[in-house]
């Protein structure tokens, strides 16, 4: 079994910076696929970003892409999402993902297996 904590929301004005971090248990965290999802009030949980066990494919939504950055550290067993520029419509719920059994950087919510209880981030105009 895999547990995600999620950490790091806040509120945090526009044009300001937040770190995520996702903490997973597991021996074989380094083979995991991690994703970030996000949802806002009223809207139904959308993609933001992915990361392959390496690191070394990364995908973004268009709307965070030159703003966010995804990252991990396997010997830490965390992922992170660095969030900077941020704009009143990033506030939302983020959510971390992990698959075991999908190598690519997905971005198809039905393609994670674990999912984290999520943490608010809240950006304010």
């Amino acid at each position: 079994q895999v547990q995600l904590v999620e950490s790091g929301g806040g509120l945090v004005q526009a044009g300001g910076s937040l770190r995520l971090s996702c903490a997973a248990s597991g021996r074989t965290f380094s083979r995991y696929t991690m994703g970030w999802f996000r949802q806002a009030p009223g809207k139904e949980r959308e993609f933001v970003a992915a990361t392959t066990w390496t690191g070394g494919s990364t995908k973004y939504a268009d709307s965070v892409k030159g703003r966010f950055t995804i990252s991990r550290d396997n010997a830490k067993n965390t992922v992170y999402l660095q969030m900077n520029s941020l704009k009143p419509e990033d506030t939302a719920v983020y959510y971390c993902a992990a698959t075991i059994t999908i190598m690519i950087a997905t971005t198809r919510e039905n393609e994670y297996d674990y999912w984290g209880q999520g943490t608010q981030v809240t950006v304010s105009s």
